[in-house]
């Protein structure tokens, strides 16, 4: 009889994983050396996860969860406006100690155009910010049904992070912003 799972210990080396990809991005992720930093073997990763696969699904999933609920904790109170609740998201996200996030959810997104297969949670990495960007920005929205506005203000923030993220011209995306924030003035 095989040892039973641990659901515990799968949770530690989701947790330390999360953190390695987090740190050292996904390109060229291999068990082996996975297994080493986590103080574990590749098979007793196989045991946990089912696959690399599943392995790379559950960090990309944690990252997420992550994110968000470090974004819900920093978000400015429901009763301010749309402009400071984006100007508190564009600060929460592009503040340097986010970068590995950053850095991973444009790895994702680029290697996801190319090879679909390997993210199928892709389009719910995007649309599941749905909720929070549409509770930000409620009051902006054409109603609780809206779409439009959350995948709006998330293409701005993605754009104007990934200009950031490549040139590291914080004035000029922070005046972009600016911008966004006078279009949104009723």
């Amino acid at each position: 009889m095989g040892r039973p799972p641990d659901p515990a210990r799968r949770e530690r080396t989701l947790a330390r994983a999360t953190d390695y990809v987090l740190g050292h991005g996904l390109a060229g992720l291999s068990l082996r050396p996975l297994a080493a930093a986590l103080d574990t073997s590749p098979r007793m990763l196989l045991y946990d996860f089912g696959s690399k696969q599943e392995l790379v699904s559950a960090v990309l999933a944690e990252a997420r969860r992550r994110g968000a609920a470090r974004l819900a904790e920093h978000l400015p109170p429901a009763a301010a406006s749309p402009e400071e609740r984006l100007r508190g998201i564009w600060a929460w996200i592009s503040a340097p100690e986010r970068a590995p996030y950053v850095r991973l959810i444009f790895e994702v997104h680029a290697d996801g155009l190319t090879h679909p297969e390997n993210y199928p949670g892709q389009a719910e990495a995007i649309t599941g910010w749905f909720d929070t960007l549409g509770a930000a920005f409620r009051s902006v929205s054409t109603g609780p049904d809206d779409t439009v506005t959350p995948t709006l203000v998330m293409a701005v923030i993605r754009g104007l992070l990934f200009d950031f993220t490549t040139t590291g011209d914080r004035d000029r995306t922070d005046r972009a912003l600016d911008r966004f924030c006078a279009l949104l003035q009723p």
